[in-house]
């Protein structure tokens, strides 16, 4: 059997007749989350019952025995081969032959960063045992991943949309994410939903609510608050790269709802479509409707020059670079000095 790490910890079980499991790839967050669902499954109550080995200092010798022990209490016997990939490469014949037929009642368990598809041995774990990719979560993958954390673990619900927000306030480390959900599953109590504004307290905090009040600006035509809401940003020392992200996060959305309706959308259908926040769908019709078609078709290509110029393309202050992004997004003629 092959399963992605995270189909192993949403099935919650262990099929503990596994004489083999291998935990690959290089995301190092699921192996110990792994751990302790396959040895809650197999009866065990912690690491502890886990003999371990270091694949580089390892002996075959030594571990085929210890797994072909019987184990005095009847209990299953579980090894593990720590950075196993050294380990795996000197003794591949042996492994192979091994996994074709494991010692009963026990669990060699094979830590290591790659695995290739294509390899006897995997083809062989995939008949006899369980491999467990451990591929790094991005995109789509990664929110589904923190939806089911949220509802799994907290019993909250988590929309898509502000899964997306928390990425982009807190990043993607998955034990950084992982912190932020149980506190905003601690922090909203008894309510069930997770709320934009729950996220933008939360997870944001004061800088996070000027960066929402700021882009409601630069879409509101109100260039002066949005610039006064950026000069505190940029005292408070927020990056501007970190500024243009969240610029990019909401525009984008912008630019998708233009698109669609190049395509045909109502503009309020093709607005609720590219993911603006239910709150937020009358104000943006009204900005693109002000803005015009012809202005709203280069939201685009704006947000992807200021990044490029933001990047090393642009000798101009980063500072100065959105001051002009802003009144160029809010549809103002751009008359700033030095730019």
């Amino acid at each position: 059997m092959s399963v992605s790490a995270a189909e192993f910890l949403s099935s919650k079980s262990f099929d503990a007749t596994h004489g083999v499991m291998v935990m690959y790839g290089p995301e190092r967050f699921f192996r110990p989350e792994i751990l302790h669902c396959m040895l809650g499954t197999s009866g065990e109550d912690s690491e502890s019952s886990i003999t371990r080995f270091n694949g580089g200092q390892a002996e075959i010798r030594t571990v085929l025995t210890e797994l072909r022990t019987v184990s005095m209490f009847g209990d299953q016997r579980i090894v593990m081969i720590d950075d196993a990939d050294d380990f795996v490469t000197a003794h591949r014949p042996v492994l192979e032959k091994y996994v074709a037929s494991p010692a009963k009642g026990s669990l060699l368990i094979l830590d290591v960063k790659s695995l290739p598809k294509n390899t006897k041995l995997f083809k062989l774990v995939e008949q006899h045992g369980v491999a467990v990719e451990c591929a790094e979560l991005t995109g789509v993958n990664l929110l589904k991943w923190m939806q089911r954390v949220a509802k799994e673990q907290y019993g909250k619900t988590l929309d898509r949309e502000n899964a997306a927000l928390i990425v982009q306030l807190a990043g993607d480390g998955l034990g950084m994410l992982l912190q932020e959900i149980a506190k905003l599953a601690s922090l909203v109590g008894d309510v069930v939903e997770i709320t934009r504004d729950d996220v933008t307290k939360i997870v944001g905090g004061w800088r996070t609510e000027t960066t929402w009040v700021m882009l409601d600006a630069v879409r509101d035509g109100n260039s002066g608050k949005a610039l006064e809401a950026l000069s505190k940003l940029m005292i408070s020392g927020e990056a501007p790269q970190k500024i243009l992200g969240g610029v990019t996060f909401t525009f984008r959305k912008l630019a998708e709802a233009t698109e669609r309706t190049r395509a045909g959308a109502p503009l309020r259908d093709a607005i609720a479509g590219s993911g603006i926040f239910p709150n937020a769908i009358a104000a943006s019709e009204a900005y693109l409707r002000r803005i015009g078609f012809e202005r709203a078709s280069r939201i685009l290509q704006l947000l992807i020059q200021a990044d490029t110029e933001m990047k090393g393309g642009s000798r101009v202050d980063p500072k100065l670079l959105l001051e002009r992004l802003f009144v160029r997004l809010a549809g103002e003629p751009v008359v700033l000095s030095g730019t």
